[in-house]
């Protein structure tokens, strides 16, 4: 009851055009300055010693600056389901046809609705856009299929991230393929640094804090160079702490590329609230991401038993505010 009123409260200050005060001793803000636009910073009282925005100061931001660009997350939580279309091995979004899929991306969405107090949620396909195979060649979607579940989303107000394995490439050739998609409204981008090698399932693969916010940049010069209006997402995956090397160099103050830190990884519940503990640990990713693992259809692979209750997601410090199934 305390945390849906709580929840209550903070929604009906951001309905009204601010944030109340929001530090709760023990507890991560529900709204990290990371939630807005960076021009927040010049109505900030920095002598407070925490980075929470109070009433007062978001009443002269709204006031003096354009408020566009602020994140759908002050209102809402993602839930997605990830997959690569037509491949039955490769998660829940390769199980179904797409045209089967709303009953089950709807029952995810409804979980979380019940769960997340007087917050919205937006529901997300999440394709593997980029499939790395032995070697590390790239096998990239058709253009044609992206487009086809882009529309099929769009008419229904979901989201769709497109995730890049990277292979044996760069970031930036990864990011070059990308792009172009960002011409749709409702589609975010995403790369995975566990597929970014030559030995797919034999060894980890890495990339730097250069290469992330490389690729943050690209995605904003982009969104800037082709008058793209307001901001996208873009996810990094992590579960182990060789794959983002010097992580505390992560950028996460582009105005119009806003960063979520996926915790990845299966296995039972206190394995994967210390994988999620280790991504806290990053706080200049202060957006974070939780993605849980269904039974597979491939006998062997790894899952979440037994799999974690929304609840139990919702209660992870800080909040995440993207859940995802695999």
């Amino acid at each position: 009851m305390r945390k849906c009123l709580f929840l209550f409260l903070c929604t009906y200050f951001i309905s009204l055009g601010f944030a109340n005060e929001i530090l709760i001793a023990g507890v991560d803000p529900v709204f990290p300055k990371a939630l807005f636009n960076k021009n927040i910073e010049l109505f900030l009282d920095k002598s407070r010693g925490y980075d929470v925005i109070t009433k007062e100061e978001n009443e002269a931001f709204y006031k003096a600056k354009d408020t566009r660009l602020q994140s759908v997350l002050l209102n809402y939580d993602l839930v997605g389901i990830y997959g690569k279309p037509n491949a039955y091995t490769m998660g829940v979004l390769g199980q179904y046809k797409l045209e089967d899929l709303d009953p089950i991306l709807e029952n995810y969405v409804k979980m979380y609705d019940e769960a997340n107090g007087e917050r919205g949620v937006i529901p997300v396909l999440y394709l593997i856009y980029g499939t790395c195979f032995p070697g590390g060649d790239i096998g990239l979607l058709a253009d044609s299929t992206v487009e086809r579940w882009v529309r099929y989303a769009a008419e229904r107000g979901w989201y769709v991230f497109l995730d890049h394995q990277i292979g044996k490439y760069s970031v930036e050739q990864a990011m070059n393929k990308l792009l172009p998609f960002l011409k749709y409204p409702n589609v975010h981008l995403a790369i995975d640094p566990e597929w970014h090698t030559t030995k797919p399932m034999k060894e980890i693969g890495r990339v730097t804090a250069s290469d992330v916010n490389k690729a943050q940049q690209m995605m904003q010069d982009y969104i800037v160079k082709n008058k793209i209006e307001g901001n996208r997402f873009f996810v990094i995956h992590q579960f182990n702490a060789v794959m983002i090397q010097n992580r505390g160099a992560v950028r996460s103050d582009f105005e119009r590329v806003q960063i979520i830190h996926c915790s990845d990884g299966h296995g039972p519940p206190h394995l994967k609230r210390q994988t999620y503990a280790y991504n806290a640990q990053a706080t200049n990713m202060p957006l974070k991401s939780f993605k849980l693992f269904t039974k597979p259809t491939v006998a062997g692979a790894g899952y979440d038993i037994p799999i974690m209750s929304p609840d139990e997601v919702l209660r992870l410090q800080p909040r995440p505010y993207f859940i995802m199934y695999q």
